[in-house]
């Protein structure tokens, strides 16, 4: 008998509105994620500290761990330390790192994760996966979808606008991750999902295309709904393909390359995607890229986030050695420092024109 569907891992609840984290312990209650409220939840040392204060007296029953990193470390011991302790679930409250450490804390344990984000900067928030800082630089691990993601405007708007533009810059590289993930089909073979290709170019587009801004009520909901998008994306696909190509390439090789020097993440692979349009020839797509960046006030150069053409280009060329057996137009052409200087000298006068 032919298979006529697929199961999607994806939250079983997605609640992006004002005033979200106010009724918390309702949410978590009603979708039996936890009627009792025993609740291991992650917060970090700086805002965290205000967020339990005001959501403390509503979730009696939790238990409350400070996340003091992004690391494996951190981690580690927040699965250690909330093990046999009969919780029903993990909450990660915060920005990336810390919803990044619970997922991975949560997948140790066994225990079922709520995503609760703070901020909007990257696609991390609802992916299968969490990016770890280790020893030898950083890592990418496989966890479950969180169960429940919730995302409160309100507690967005109050977050640096900063982390607003890197998440804008991390949703539209999905359209050149997306444009890779083709190009590699039609000269490998490898497939493409469908699916997941046309959930993460929708999400992409949808923040590309819209007119709004980082003030908008209306704009971090799209911006929101596209970030939970992509990171169901991920789950279909079963990998980051959908929203990774020579864009996060290019944002991994300034990590490994400059450490400490680094951009916010979506920064990065913003000017990574518009480079990457650049070099594919899509003129008109690279050129509506600045444009978009630079209306929302990201960086469209490596000047603009601390960093000299010569360190660009040995980024660029270091880039494919990120993602070993990825496929993208980094590798499709496979530049010399030379041709990604002048590849390079080309872009600069479009966005200077």
């Amino acid at each position: 008998m032919p298979v006529l569907t697929r199961l999607i891992p994806s939250p079983v609840v997605v609640d992006i509105s004002r005033g979200a984290m106010d009724d918390l312990a309702g949410l978590l209650a009603d979708q039996r994620i936890s009627a009792s409220g025993k609740l291991a939840i992650a917060i970090s040392g700086g805002s965290g500290v205000a967020l339990r204060a005001k959501l403390e007296p509503v979730l009696p029953h939790a238990d409350w761990y400070a996340v003091v990193d992004g690391t494996i470390d951190s981690a580690v011991k927040l699965a250690d330390d909330i093990k046999g302790r009969r919780y029903d679930a993990v909450v990660g409250l915060g920005g990336g790192k810390i919803i990044d450490v619970a997922k991975y804390a949560a997948a140790r344990v066994g225990l079922p994760m709520v995503a609760v984000a703070t901020n909007l900067s990257h696609d991390g928030i609802c992916s299968p996966v969490s990016i770890l800082d280790n020893d030898n630089g950083r890592g990418s691990y496989g966890v479950p979808t969180p169960i429940a993601m919730v995302i409160d405007l309100d507690v967005i708007k109050e977050a640096p606008v900063r982390f607003i533009r890197a998440g804008i810059g991390d949703a539209i590289s999905n359209i050149s991750a997306i444009a890779d993930w083709e190009l590699s089909h039609k000269t490998t073979g490898e497939p493409v999902d469908g699916l997941a290709a046309a959930m993460a170019r929708t999400a992409g587009e949808s923040v590309l295309r819209h007119p709004g801004g980082c003030g908008d009520d209306e704009f971090l909901t799209v911006l929101s709904e596209a970030l939970v998008l992509s990171g169901i994306a991920m789950s279909i696909s079963g990998d980051s393909r959908p929203s990774s190509g020579a864009c996060h390439e290019i944002s991994h090789a300034f990590d490994l390359l400059y450490p400490g020097r680094s951009a916010l993440h979506g920064e990065q692979v913003g000017i990574g995607a518009a480079f990457a349009m650049h070099l594919r020839g899509a003129a008109d797509a690279a050129g509506h890229f600045v444009e978009v960046l630079r209306r929302h006030g990201l960086p469209v150069a490596p000047e603009e986030i601390g960093f000299s053409i010569d360190e660009f280009v040995a980024a660029v060329e270091y880039a494919p050695q990120t993602r070993p057996g990825r496929f993208t137009i980094l590798e499709h052409l496979n530049l010399s420092a030379a041709e990604i200087r002048d590849a390079y000298a080309d872009y600069a006068k479009t966005i200077r024109s």
